[in-house]
C-alpha cells in the first residue's frame, strides 16, 4: 500500500529536503497518562534534531538558547516513527536558527503521514571557555526569511 502524503505536507517536506536529521520509533516508556506521547520526549528529539542542524552551520560547539513558536498540532501514538525534518533559517555572528517540522507515519505499513510538531529554535557557539564566540568557517549573517503573509519569521 503507498503511503498518502496530504498535498499542503508534501509541499512543506519538500522545503526539508529528503531525508530527516533524526527518525524515531515511540515506545510504551514514551506516554503520558493519556497513553499518549508526551510532548516533553517530542521536544527532547527536536532539540537534539535542530541541534545536528546547527551544529553543521556552526562548525563549532553549540549551546540551545531557546526552542520557540512550538506548535504541537497531532497526537502521537506508541508505534509511530517519527520523524524530525530541519533546516537552517538563519546564521548570526554566533547563533544559528533551524525550523524543525515533525512528521509522523502510522499504520501497519506505515502507509500514513501526517505532520504533528513545528517549532524553531535558537542555538549559540561556544568557545572551550563556554562563552558566545563567532561561527567559524564561511558562515555570513542571514536575513530573517518572510513568511507567506510577508511577515518575516
Amino acid at each position: 500500500m503507498p503511503t498518502y502524503i496530504p498535498e499542503s505536507l508534501e509541499q512543506e517536506l519538500l522545503d526539508y529536503g529528503t531525508e530527516p536529521m533524526i527518525r524515531v520509533v515511540m515506545m510504551p516508556k514514551d506516554t503520558n497518562y493519556h497513553g499518549f506521547i508526551f510532548g516533553g520526549v517530542i521536544l527532547s528529539h527536536l532539540d537534539l534534531a535542530a541541534s545536528e542542524e546547527a551544529l553543521k552551520a556552526a562548525g563549532r560547539n553549540i549551546v540551545t538558547k531557546v526552542i520557540r513558536e512550538v506548535n504541537f498540532i497531532a497526537k502521537v501514538e506508541v508505534g509511530d516513527w517519527v520523524s524530525f525534518y530541519t533546516r537552517t533559517e538563519q546564521t548570526g555572528r554566533t547563533s544559528v536558527t533551524v525550523r524543525v517540522l515533525v512528521v509522523a507515519h502510522r499504520g501497519t505499513v506505515r502507509e500514513k503521514l501526517f505532520k504533528v510538531t513545528s517549532a524553531e529554535a535558537v542555538f549559540v557557539a561556544i568557545d572551550d571557555d563556554g562563552r558566545p564566540a563567532p561561527l567559524l568557517g564561511n558562515h555570513p549573517a542571514t536575513t530573517p526569511k518572510a513568511g507567506p503573509s510577508g511577515a518575516v519569521s
